[in-house]
């Protein structure tokens, strides 16, 4: 079977330390290695304010893959979130040919990041 390209963001607990979140990272990445997948990126936003209160939380670690993986796989990652009380929330999304070409282009700075824009919006 093939690999197809996705990319999962998570929002972990804010009450972590730093260790803890980059445990809770580590072991994602690993599972993602483990099932056969391949890490494309990672992105890591660190403690960043939430757009509105999750469990009682205003603020989050957001966290993001690029991977490469089996289709089957997807079901036993979400699988794998939902157990684990760390996740606040995370969404995972199957990338076609034209993200993974914009995914690329951003990664060579050709794009300013999302993040980037709405700071420099902010300022205006």
């Amino acid at each position: 079977m093939s690999l197809v390209n996705y990319e999962s963001a998570i929002i972990l607990t804010p009450v972590l330390s730093e260790a803890q979140m980059q445990e809770a990272v580590k072991t994602y990445r690993q599972l993602i290695v483990e099932q056969g997948g391949k890490i494309v990126n990672e992105t890591n936003w660190g403690l960043t304010k939430l757009a509105y209160p999750i469990k009682k939380k205003s603020t989050g670690f957001y966290h993001f893959f690029e991977f490469q993986a089996n289709s089957e796989f997807i079901a036993h990652l979400e699988t794998m979130y939902r157990r684990d009380e760390r996740i606040l929330r995370f969404l995972n999304t199957k990338l076609d040919k034209h993200a993974v070409v914009f995914n690329e282009r951003k990664k060579k700075g050709e794009i300013a990041p999302a993040a980037k824009i709405v700071k420099e919006d902010a300022k205006v």
